[in-house]
C-alpha cells in the first residue's frame, strides 16, 4: 500500500498477546512485565474466576494439578502459581498500559470492573466479547470500561457497515477482526462511524504494517519485538524501504 490510511488512533496501541507471548511463559507476571520492557504500549489477556470469586489470568480456563477442574471449581490458594489474579497484576506489573481483557465466562465481569476500580484502572480496561447484545447490557453497567466486539466477517449477517452502525448507536468503541481480514476500506468504513479498528493475530512484520498502512487502531500479536520495530519504522520514516525490502504477499 503506497499510501497510509489515517486511523483515529495514531501510534497504534501494541497489545502484548497473553504477555510476550513468545518470549516468555503466557498470561504469567513474568510475561507481562517483559511485555512492557519490550516496548508494548499495551497488555492483552483473559480473565475467570475461582469458586472463592477471585478474577485469575489464564488462556482456557482449566486448571492442572492432580486433576483436571474448571478454575470456577478451585479456590484462589489452591492455584498453581504461575497463574497470577488481577490484583497481583495491577500491584506488580501495571504501568498506567490499556489492558484488554477477554472475557469468556460472563460472571467474571463485575468482579473485573470492580477490581479494576479498586486500582483506579477502569478507564484502561477494554473488554473484549463476541455477543452484541452482551456489550449493550454491559455498557451502561461500566459506563468509564471500553467496550470491544470480537467478531468475524462472517459472522455479521447483514454486513459491517450494518454492524459499524449497531456498534456506534450502543456505545461499543471497537470492533476486533483476525488480521487478514481488515482492508483500508473497512477500517475506513468502521472511523465513519467513530468505531475504533482492532486486529488480532498479526505474528508477522508485513502483516503488521500492512495493517498500519490500513489505518488500524491497535495490533495484537505474541511477538512485541516485531510490532515495537515495525513501528519505528513508521515513525523514523523507515517504512518505504521496509515497504521495497520486502514487498511479498502477507
Amino acid at each position: 500500500m503506497a499510501n497510509r490510511i489515517a486511523a483515529l488512533w495514531s501510534p497504534p496501541v501494541l497489545f502484548a498477546h497473553r504477555g510476550a507471548r513468545a518470549h516468555a511463559p503466557e498470561n504469567t507476571l513474568e510475561s507481562f512485565a517483559l511485555a512492557h520492557r519490550l516496548g508494548a504500549t499495551g497488555i492483552e489477556t483473559d480473565a475467570w474466576l475461582t469458586r472463592d470469586g477471585v478474577v485469575v489470568l489464564d488462556h482456557d480456563g482449566w486448571h492442572r494439578r492432580l486433576l483436571r477442574k474448571r478454575l470456577g471449581d478451585v479456590d484462589a490458594a489452591d492455584l498453581k502459581g504461575h497463574i497470577p489474579t488481577l490484583d497481583q497484576y495491577f500491584q506488580e506489573v501495571d504501568a498506567g498500559l490499556p489492558l484488554s481483557v477477554d472475557v469468556k465466562d460472563l460472571a467474571v465481569f463485575a468482579p473485573l470492573v470492580a477490581t479494576a476500580r479498586r486500582h483506579n484502572a477502569a478507564h484502561r480496561l477494554w473488554v473484549c466479547h463476541p455477543d452484541l447484545d452482551q456489550l449493550r447490557a454491559w455498557r451502561d453497567e461500566a459506563p468509564e470500561v471500553h467496550l470491544v466486539n470480537s467478531t468475524r466477517l462472517e459472522d455479521l449477517p447483514f454486513g459491517p457497515e450494518r454492524r459499524a452502525g449497531e456498534l456506534a448507536a450502543a456505545r461499543i468503541d471497537a470492533v476486533n477482526l483476525r488480521h487478514g481480514q481488515w482492508s483500508g476500506g473497512l477500517t475506513t468504513l468502521f472511523h465513519r462511524f467513530e468505531v475504533l479498528c482492532f486486529a488480532w493475530d498479526a505474528q508477522h512484520e508485513q502483516q503488521i504494517a500492512r495493517l498500519i498502512d490500513s489505518g488500524i487502531d491497535a495490533v495484537y500479536s505474541d511477538y512485541v519485538d516485531r510490532m515495537v520495530s515495525v513501528n519505528d519504522m513508521f515513525t523514523n520514516g523507515e517504512i518505504e524501504q521496509f515497504r521495497r525490502r520486502d514487498n511479498g504477499p502477507v
